[in-house]
């Protein structure tokens, strides 16, 4: 779908996973792109289901606003994955297999421009993969090191919208971290270096047991994660309270569980997260409240369980 001349053209459908591009468009040159993430599933009666699309249109908005792209209405949105997974019905998991339809929805500016302005002309469109089982194996807690040589984010910056830039932002120390054994790596704020921020991809989660305490980070640099708001309602269903506030480094001591959370896995289970020579230590095992909450999502999303929240979407 292409966005010219001040109006939106009609959604089309293309077999070939290639585009045509201007070499001087604005997401080459300037990194005007944002981009989403979400998942359909099949239930057992052969019903498909997307997971919160509405949240995802909302997000994508709030990016292209930040970004001074035209916003996808939210109708033309939610019409459009619905499009999609019609389309691709036959690449939909079957039920049981844990499996998903996974879409993502890509804005860029098309239009060229080579100086530092927005677009004329911009394209959205929607790629879908389908996905089986991330933790076929079961849930294992891994290894985080706190990353202290660079940011992920700045204040008053983009951290807080899903552009395409904060993620290149992340391959260089993502790829360090992995060299030095560590799967995952933790960024802290930039101002201060002293407050939990999120995971290379993933929001913060930080579980009290004795207290029944849920706590996450709430910074403008930390991206909204439609999983961890997802997180927090089964949280509070689960009769925990819900924190959203700054958290100290030091206070991670005081969490019997740690979790990073997003589309892709629901949640990775931390067992440790290394600062300098301060370790933190977490369950060795995937925790009782993690693995709770990971069913709970699982379930609502395959139709195991029912959708009191209001969450999926169905297609067909």
């Amino acid at each position: 779908m292409t966005y010219k001349d001040g109006a939106w053209g009609p959604l089309e459908f293309v077999d070939e996973p290639y585009i045509k591009l201007h070499i001087g468009a604005t997401s080459l040159h300037y990194g005007q792109a944002c981009f989403e993430g979400l998942k359909a599933f099949a239930h057992e009666d052969d019903s498909v289901y997307i997971f919160r699309p509405d949240e995802n249109a909302k997000r994508l908005q709030s990016s292209c606003e930040r970004t001074m792209m035209p916003v996808v209405p939210h109708a033309t949105f939610i019409e459009a994955c619905k499009a999609v997974v019609t389309d691709n019905m036959a690449y939909v998991p079957p039920y049981g297999s844990n499996g998903a339809l996974y879409l993502r929805p890509l804005m860029f500016g098309s239009g060229p421009r080579i100086g530092l302005q927005p677009a004329d002309e911009y394209t959205f469109l929607i790629l879908a993969i389908p996905v089986g089982d991330y933790y076929k194996g079961g849930l294992n807690p891994t290894a985080a090191m706190v990353i202290e040589d660079y940011d992920r984010a700045a204040p008053r910056g983009v951290g807080n919208v899903k552009v395409a830039g904060n993620y290149v932002a992340d391959l260089l120390p993502n790829m360090l971290a992995k060299k030095q054994g560590f799967p995952i790596g933790l960024y802290l704020d930039s101002a201060t270096q002293t407050k939990i921020e999120e995971f290379s991809t993933s929001n913060f989660i930080g579980i009290d047991n004795a207290n029944k305490k849920y706590v996450t980070p709430i910074s403008s640099s930390v991206l909204p994660s439609i999983t961890n708001k997802s997180l927090m309602d089964i949280a509070k269903d689960e009769g925990m309270t819900v924190e959203q506030r700054d958290i100290s480094v030091s206070e991670l001591a005081t969490f019997d569980e740690c979790i990073a959370c997003g589309t892709a896995v629901v949640v990775t289970p931390i067992g440790k997260i290394v600062k300098g020579d301060d370790i933190y230590k977490f369950s060795e095992e995937t925790g009782e409240t993690t693995m709770k909450l990971y069913n709970r999502v699982r379930d609502i999303q395959n139709g195991k369980e029912e959708d009191k929240f209001g969450w999926n979407v169905k297609v067909c």
